[in-house]
């Protein structure tokens, strides 16, 4: 499985803010959407992105007034399209990253979080698995004895 699979799967949804809003707005944000992520836009490109990990830290400095700029990660670890999925996770537990911006020649594509890898590969090997008991059910009566 590619991670443009899991993308495909996931859907387009991409969250961002800018370097300039404020803690507050991104806390807002990050509620109403759900999300754990997102993504720091800055002149038509990625320039960082901002998890519920460096929220936390943010919040723990006690400025409500500080700025995604002053907090965000500013060049975080990415994923490509053609990547395979053994190989994000790998990355995504090496580089202890819940959550990985997807890029191709520089476009963003998408973010997937590691919930979105689980959730990818249980319906893959749930697909496997049902295949396969189907293939077992209906082995040839010759080939059984």
């Amino acid at each position: 499985m590619l991670v443009s699979e899991i993308l495909r799967v996931k859907g387009g949804a991409l969250y961002t803010t800018t370097p300039g809003q404020k803690l507050s707005a991104v806390i807002d944000a990050m509620a109403e959407l759900d999300v754990g992520s997102l993504v720091v836009m800055g002149e038509g490109r990625m320039v960082g992105i901002v998890t519920f990990r460096e929220v936390i830290k943010a919040m723990q400095a006690g400025n409500p007034d500080l700025q995604v700029r002053d907090f965000m990660v500013a060049d975080p670890v990415t994923a490509f399209p053609d990547m395979e999925a053994n190989s994000l996770r790998r990355l995504m537990i090496e580089k202890h990253s819940r959550y990985l911006p997807v890029l191709d020649q520089g476009q963003l594509l998408g973010v997937i979080s590691f919930l979105d890898v689980a959730k990818a590969v249980l319906e893959e090997q749930t697909l496997e698995n049902t295949l396969l008991k189907n293939y077992i059910k209906n082995w040839p009566e010759e080939a059984r004895s």
